[in-house]
This record gives structure tokens, sequence and C-alpha cells, in this order.
């Protein structure tokens, strides 16, 4: 492995994460209020909503990102629906994710005991009052660790986006392999740069996860 070939390659893979973290961003917040949406259609158990929601849970988990990404991508233009490639990375990633994350928010949320729900009702709160104050911080601190397996989970769902001709840290790889035979180092950046983007998101939510388990929030 080369030394040189390494400090050729990084600047590549760098502007290659940029674009890895700004589709996962807006992928994985997308996803997470899709997610927080079915989740109370579900967990209040909204009429025809809540078939509707599982219905989409079912087909989003059951769908591989690539063939959402083909779908948006090449089908929809066929009757005159055009995204671009980061569009299409970003709608798929938040369909894809919105499945998950309602899973894991529905089970954060029916995690809380329905006491504490009639509780802050008989105190006069709304029902939304009581999901904003109440119910959601509990829910949201039991599902961090679901959570995070998600984000963690949709950052590298992100290596496919290469299909729809978006540079991210897959495509820079595979370009780099197919052209100079940087095998070894293209894909040592590779993992690297993975690393760099997810190590923070797991220690990060690892640290919140301990905070608010000593807030006595999701115990």
């Amino acid at each position: 492995m080369s030394p040189d070939v390494l400090l050729e390659h990084a600047p590549l893979f760098a502007r290659a994460a940029v674009v890895t973290v700004r589709i996962a961003a807006l992928g994985i917040l997308g996803a997470l209020a899709v997610g927080l949406v079915c989740a109370a259609v579900e967990h209040f158990r909204v009429p025809v909503g809540r078939q509707a929601v599982r219905a989409y849970v079912e087909l989003a988990r059951n769908t591989p990102l690539v063939v959402q990404l083909f779908f948006l991508y090449f089908a929809l233009p066929k009757v005159g629906v055009v995204w671009s490639g980061e569009a299409c990375a970003i709608i798929g990633l938040t369909f894809l994710g919105g499945g998950y994350m309602a899973e894991a928010l529905r089970s954060g949320l029916d995690a809380v005991d329905a006491s504490q729900v009639d509780g802050a009702l008989s105190l006069g709160m709304s029902r939304g009052a009581a999901l904003r104050h109440v119910v959601l911080p509990q829910g949201v601190a039991v599902a961090v660790p679901a959570l995070t397996a998600n984000v963690i989970f949709l950052v590298k769902e992100t290596s496919v986006v290469s299909v729809v001709a978006l540079p991210d840290l897959m495509y820079v790889a595979k370009d780099i392999i197919g052209s100079s035979y940087d095998t070894r180092e293209a894909l040592t950046l590779l993992v690297v740069a993975y690393l760099v983007i997810l190590l923070p998101v797991a220690l990060g939510a690892r640290a919140l996860e301990g905070r608010w388990r000593r807030a006595g929030l999701g115990s």
C-alpha cells in the first residue's frame, strides 16, 4: 500500500464524504419526520390511517433501496416525473427509513404506561400536549438504541446511491479502482471515511441514551 497514493486520493474521498453526509442527514431527518407521524397514527389507533401506515411500513421495509431508487430515477420519468439523482437518493432514504423509524418510535410510545397519559389528561392537558410533554420524551428515550441502529443503517445504505450517478464514497472508490487499479488504497480510504462518519454517531447516541437514563427517561 502506497502512502503517496493514499494522499493523492484522500481529497476525492473528502469531497465524496460531504455528499454522503448531506444525503444521509436529509434522508434521516425526513425518515424521522415520517416515522413520527406514522408511529403516532398507530399509537392512537387512527381508523383507516392505521391500515395505511401498516401497508407503507411493510412496503418500505421489504423492498431494497436500490429498487426504490431505480423506480424513482428510471421509471417515473416515463410518466413525466423527473428528479435529480440527489433528490431521488433523499426521497429513497426517507421512504425506506420512515418504515424503520416508525416501528422504533411506535415501540417506544407503546412502552409508556397508559396511566401517565391518563394522569396528564386529568390535569387538563390535551391529547396533543400529553403526547408532546409526557409520552414523546419517554418514548424517544426508550427508542434511542433502535433509532441509533436505524441511523447507522441508513448511512450505510447510502453506498447504493451511486446507481443514480451521485459521486458519493462508493462511487469514488469504484471509479478509482476501475481507472487506476489502486484497490487497496481505495478500499482503505472507503473504510476510514465511513468510520469517521459513523463512530461519532454511535458514541453520541450512547452518551445521549446514558444522559436520558440518568434523568429518569426511558427507564
